[in-house]
This record gives structure tokens, sequence and C-alpha cells, in this order.
């Protein structure tokens, strides 16, 4: 059973859940704007993945332009960013897709298809 994380009105979280539904993959859902994503969460997703931390980021989003985010990451500590990110979930990258065994960031079917 996966946790799949996102925000409703959001395009790509919509093609994400429909991809879900058409897959026959059990998840449990949650809004992202309603529940923020919290440290203790983010720390071990981002340990999960093996991913950089930069990519829990929603780079495209307008709070991560409006903040100057892509100038202030590289000079921030993990946990500063992690703290960051659990302040807004308008700040993570989403979906989200949370599994016992690994975290998806962001919807790229081919991706989600070959580790599904």
């Amino acid at each position: 059973m996966y946790t799949f994380i996102c925000y409703p009105r959001c395009t790509t979280c919509k093609k994400a859940q429909a991809w879900l539904d058409a897959h026959q993959i059990p998840y449990t859902f949650r809004d992202i704007s309603q529940e923020n994503p919290t440290r203790k969460e983010l720390a071990a997703w981002h340990k999960l993945s093996g991913l950089p931390l930069k990519r829990f980021f929603n780079t495209s989003g307008i709070k991560y332009r409006e903040m100057n985010l892509s100038a202030r990451l590289p000079d921030m500590a993990e946990k500063e960013q992690i703290a960051l990110l659990s302040t807004d979930g308008m700040l993570v990258k989403r979906p989200l897709l949370v599994g016992k065994d690994r975290v998806l960031v962001g919807f790229k079917e081919k991706e989600w298809e070959s580790l599904l």
C-alpha cells in the first residue's frame, strides 16, 4: 500500500492518480495543501529515495521563485532545507508516492511503470 501525496488541482497529480487507478495500484490519498509533510517524514523520504534533496523542491512553483530559492538553496544546510520544505506543501515537488521500500518524486510514467 502506498501513500499518494498530491495537490488535487495539479494536472500532473491528476494524471498520476489516473495512472495508479488504471494500474489498480492501491493507495491512500493525502492532500499536501491540507497536510504538510513533517520534517521527520521528509528526512525519511529523502533517505529512502536516494535522490538529491533539491529534487524534493517544486522548482517550477510560484513560492519557489518568490523566495528566490534557486540562489538560496546551495548555501542552506540539509536540515534547513528540510525545515523549509515542511513549512508549506506548495514548496514540495508533487506528486509523491511513498511506500515502505521506495519514494517516487514527481510523475514520470516510464519510471513509475518500471518501478511499480
